[in-house]
């Protein structure tokens, strides 16, 4: 018979503390059954925590052997970014659904973009280390509105993709200039959110930070 949800959470409670622990055991007479379910509790609780300790381990692992450790690893993931967004630009301005000012507003970002990926590629190579590689991307342009959407959510997602790895940097020169184009990239996201019909600051008076596996998840499908 499986127990209710709301109990097992009860006891773990009652595991994690020693007062709690007492009472319970006094209430149940001390006897082994009570104490081994209090055990067995306490077990499931250390063996999830260990279970995520190992799986972010895991992970930090893979995301170093991908763009590398420190300011250069971080340096080499805005840089993959920015190669996505860049891309992004350039397939738009090439596929015929803008015209005139609208194709002028979207090649003008596109070009921010492009200036981020030689900012950042020079930065890598300052570090010390080999650059990110542009990686293979493709896009779905089917309609004009679709692609505002597209293109709003890509540029919220590069905000906050910034504004996430913020505290992480050690350079003071670096964190300046990662500030820099998060606020640029906020900018484009203000704009784009606003010509879809969506609030130019959809988090409210405060910006939401996004950590490097969630953003590396909404973009894994335009990999090509």
């Amino acid at each position: 018979m499986s127990q209710d949800p709301r109990s097992r959470s009860a006891l773990r409670r009652i595991a994690r503390d020693p007062l709690s622990r007492r009472r319970f055991l006094a209430v149940t007479g001390g006897t082994g059954a009570s104490a081994a379910l209090l055990a067995a509790c306490g077990d499931d609780e250390e063996e999830a925590a260990s279970e995520t300790t190992s799986s972010t381990t895991t992970m930090n692992e893979e995301m170093t052997s991908q763009f590398g450790e420190g300011d250069l690893g971080i340096v080499n993931y805005a840089l993959t970014l920015e190669f996505l967004e860049a891309g992004f630009y350039d397939a738009v301005a090439k596929s015929g659904l803008f015209k005139g000012d609208d194709l002028a507003l979207i090649k003008q970002i596109g070009g921010h973009e492009h200036e981020h990926v030689d900012a950042l590629t020079a930065t890598a190579k300052d570090l010390g280390g080999p650059p990110a590689k542009e990686p293979k991307a493709n896009f779905p342009l089917e309609d004009a509105q679709s692609v505002l959407e597209l293109a709003a959510t890509v540029e919220n997602l590069g905000a906050a993709a910034y504004l996430g790895q913020a505290a992480n940097i050690e350079s003071p020169d670096i964190l300046a200039a990662a500030l820099s184009i998060h606020s640029v990239e906020a900018r484009h996201a203000a704009l784009l959110n606003t010509l879809v019909g969506d609030p130019p600051t959809p988090d409210g008076a405060f910006a939401k930070p996004a950590d490097m596996q969630t953003v590396l998840d909404e973009v894994q499908p335009f990999l090509a």
